[in-house]
């Protein structure tokens, strides 16, 4: 199993406090059933931190005039809205909700030229409310298609997860289902494109990243 670079340093502090949990239990309750119990919980919290950090291997979906998930999870809106942070237009916005479980590497939807990239302070509520997208810290990045469409999507930080890496530059070439960035336990990711395009996911669909087609451009 491959493991994201984003990971290497938490990973390495669980696996030191995993050890010094259940070492400390054993030193000082010796071999007794307790010592057992922390000992595999202390286990599975690491193994957990360590599941948490995967890439795992996906057939990818490219082609310019479709939109692919951007990230494991659970579409939890699909709604015309007004983008007015870049694209100052009327869009339909797609939102997918990450939970603790899904895998947290974040991934282009379209290919093309960085246009735009900031990232915004905010709260920490509740990432799968809807005001999450304006409320939260997040960061917003706009890519223009080779077909001239301007798509642009938002990393948002939830209630548990506290820091938003991205790794977009404006200015910059990319390609479809390449990686933008990682967003630490639970989080959200939204994506706004032309009002008109073809919507292939409901609200409570599962999505899978670089995989499952979203939408086709119009």
């Amino acid at each position: 199993m491959k493991i994201h670079k984003e990971g290497y340093n938490i990973i390495a502090i669980a696996f030191i406090i995993s050890a010094a949990v259940a070492m400390g239990s054993w030193w000082l309750l010796e071999w007794s059933l307790f010592t057992k119990v922390i000992s595999a919980v202390a286990l599975l919290v690491f193994a957990f931190v360590v599941r948490f950090f995967r890439v795992p291997k996906r057939t990818l979906v490219i082609d310019k005039d479709l939109v692919v998930a951007p990230c494991d999870g659970k579409v939890v809106q699909v709604r015309e809205v007004v983008e007015d942070e870049y694209l100052g237009t009327r869009c339909v916005q797609i939102s997918v909700f990450m939970s603790v479980f899904n895998v947290h590497v974040n991934y282009y939807p379209v290919g093309g030229k960085i246009l735009y990239s900031k990232h915004h302070q905010g709260a920490y509520i509740v990432a799968s409310y809807p005001k999450a997208s304006e409320k939260n810290e997040r960061t917003s990045i706009a890519v223009e298609t080779a077909n001239g469409t301007k798509v642009l999507f938002r990393q948002i930080a939830g209630y548990i997860a506290r820091r938003i890496v991205c790794y977009a530059v404006p200015g910059e070439q990319v390609a479809q289902c390449s990686q933008v960035g990682f967003i630490k336990f639970g989080s959200r990711m939204d994506v706004f494109i032309p009002v008109g395009s073809e919507v292939n996911v409901n609200v409570g669909d599962r999505v899978v990243a670089c995989e499952t087609v979203m939408a086709k451009l119009k």
